[in-house]
């Protein structure tokens, strides 16, 4: 499947995948964000909830991206760190609707990771992201 300047890479053969991609091929201007946590513009935590926290982070990495002149369906990867996996699983549901409100139905490639801790002691995720900016022809 190709989307603008992407190729999204899930081989005819594998099972498809649910909410992400297997990979992505892309062209254009990379913008590359660092990890993004769930607090606010003023650096200040308004929910201790798992969902909440993401819902925060999508806004927030949509906002970074704004700035290279990125929209959401240019991104190709993201990488979660979470702070407990059975959080994140038992907030499927809130994640699902957050993830579609801010970023749509856009499925990157994505991997996730379970970490000890994340440096800012109430963050319970974190995400990076890269998009990739189509050419202009």
């Amino acid at each position: 499947m190709t989307q603008n300047s992407l190729q999204f890479l899930n081989p005819s053969h594998w099972k498809k995948p649910s909410g992400y991609s297997n990979g992505v091929a892309a062209t254009g201007r990379l913008v590359v964000t660092g990890g993004i946590i769930g607090w606010n513009t003023q650096y200040e935590f308004e929910t201790d909830d798992f969902a909440g926290q993401v819902d925060q982070a999508l806004r927030s990495i949509v906002e970074v991206l704004a700035e290279a002149g990125a929209r959401p369906e240019h991104i190709v990867r993201m990488t979660w760190y979470v702070t407990d996996k059975h959080d994140y699983l038992a907030s499927l549901k809130d994640i699902g609707a957050a993830y579609k409100a801010h970023i749509g139905r856009h499925y990157p490639a994505m991997a996730l990771v379970q970490v000890v801790a994340l440096v800012e002691d109430r963050a319970k995720v974190e995400i990076e992201v890269t998009a990739v900016i189509p050419e202009t022809r």
